[in-house]
């Protein structure tokens, strides 16, 4: 790109027909909420200081949800695109360069299509416009082009005659123009139509009765420009995003088994020779290395698993790290920034909160782990606990290298096992335990002979009906 591009993404509306409380852009597909897509796109041809986002509709919660540090301008009235610009003016106004349009609710759009818009403006007059041609164009605003092929005008549907109906090519809302030019001539942009708000569609015509022609670019894929009015179509938008996902991430070497069983959002990154089954979700930003097994129906939500990591059937993780060569599940459960070092194993109905396994330890199974720290090569028999909330706060619980837990201990927090120290099965421990030691914290147990037959003899007959 041979000039300055700045960037103004219309994201002020409230969009009616979604039928919700919540602002259009704040919608999510493909694990994302639609402006953050497009914030993501227009990033490929503008550093994040020349993209502004025109907000209204719940200002603060759109502010909130951006991802990126781009600036921001509002539109307290809604009165047209055209008028969402002129909100943005203080912003985005630059002598020279290119003034990019983008719509906040087109989660589809290409990087690449961005990239081919500019160029197509920066070798135009006036700058250009995105087009395409639609099996039905209805509701849509249509192309009409001169003779030479340039942008004559672009008609809404109200006011088009009977010739105009038939054009299949519409405009999709995207416009890249010289931003000297456009400035120069908004003011121009009047309310005369029967809605009586301002147009940005009125531009081209403005730009060519002043001798600057806009191109057309035409865009074959119409999907690629679906804008999110309903949730149908936001529901067809995540389709489409999560195909393009399963695609992107088995072309650059991962095995998915069954693609079309599979969530997973855009910002997930797994790397080559990892192994994905069916019914998998991966959300947010989970990071999975090579080398890797992901197991049928588990869901993974912001984690960092490392190389050669096998997550077994149904583990749920969120915000946790599994580390390479680890083994977690089946069944299992990791949650707040649990930590399962490398080579350690979790086994299933095992839950981790906010606890650091070491490397080589295991908990095999039945097992909560809650506010612990575990050292390297210990093993949590199976039934263990760690009781680390005593109604009002929580308590930290430390196991050592190479401890020994037995099946069964209930560990009253805060309460630290020392290195190679043993607690018996069955016992409930309430004090530190010295390291090579072993703690017994269980009654002795007693027998009472013929207690039992005695009990049945004096017990009461139990009636039944017949």
């Amino acid at each position: 790109m041979k000039k300055q591009v700045t960037i103004v993404i219309l994201a002020a509306g409230l969009g009616t027909r979604m039928r919700s409380k919540k602002a259009k852009v704040l919608h999510e597909a493909g694990g994302d909420t639609l402006l953050n897509h497009i914030i993501r796109a227009a990033l490929e041809v503008a550093p994040a200081e020349h993209i502004v986002a025109v907000v209204g509709h719940q200002a603060e919660q759109v502010r909130a949800s951006v991802t990126e540090p781009i600036r921001f301008a509002e539109q307290t009235e809604q009165k047209g695109t055209g008028h969402a610009v002129e909100c943005a003016r203080s912003q985005a106004q630059t002598a020279s360069g290119l003034l990019l349009v983008l719509n906040g609710d087109g989660p589809l759009l290409r990087a690449e299509t961005l990239r081919r818009l500019v160029e197509a403006a920066e070798s135009s007059d006036g700058g250009a416009i995105v087009t395409t041609k639609v099996s039905d164009p209805s509701g849509y605003g249509r192309v009409v082009r001169d003779a030479n092929g340039l942008v004559a005008a672009i008609v809404e549907q109200k006011a088009a005659n009977e010739e105009q109906l038939k054009i299949r090519e519409i405009n999709p809302g995207l416009y890249c123009f010289d931003a000297g030019l456009f400035w120069k001539y908004l003011d121009e942009v009047t309310p005369n139509n029967a809605a009586k708000e301002y147009y940005l569609t009125d531009m081209i015509e403005i730009l060519r009765r002043h001798v600057h022609p806009v191109s057309p670019m035409l865009v074959e894929d119409e999907s690629e420009l679906l804008g999110i009015n309903t949730r149908v179509e936001l529901a067809a938008a995540d389709k489409i995003l999560r195909a393009r996902k399963t695609r992107e991430l088995m072309l650059g070497g991962v095995t998915i088994e069954n693609p079309d069983s599979v969530t997973i959002d855009v910002q997930v990154r797994v790397e080559a020779d990892s192994l994905i089954e069916a019914n998998v979700q991966l959300r947010g930003r989970t990071h999975i290395g090579t080398g890797c097994r992901i197991g049928t129906g588990s869901v993974l939500r912001s984690c960092e698993i490392g190389d050669d990591v096998t997550i077994l059937p149904y583990v749920v993780a969120e915000a946790s790290t599994v580390r390479a060569k680890a083994s977690v599940g089946p069944f299992s459960r990791l949650r707040m920034n649990a930590d399962a070092d490398e080579g350690s194993y979790i086994g299933n109905f095992v839950e981790l909160k906010k606890t650091k396994l070491g490397r080589g330890s295991k908990a095999s199974h039945l097992t909560y782990l809650g506010d612990a720290t575990v050292g390297e090569n210990a093993n949590i028999g199976a039934g263990t606990i760690t009781c680390n909330y005593d109604g009002q706060k929580k308590h930290q619980t430390t196991i050592g290298d190479g401890a020994f837990v037995g099946s069964n201990s209930t560990l009253v927090a805060p309460v630290t096992i020392g290195d190679g120290a043993y607690t018996a099965a069955g016992s409930v421990i309430t004090k530190n335990v010295t390291e090579d030691a072993l703690a017994i914290g269980r009654a002795r147990q007693e027998e009472k002979q013929g207690w039992a037959r005695r009990r049945r003899q004096t017990a009461q007959p139990v009636l039944t009906k017949t």
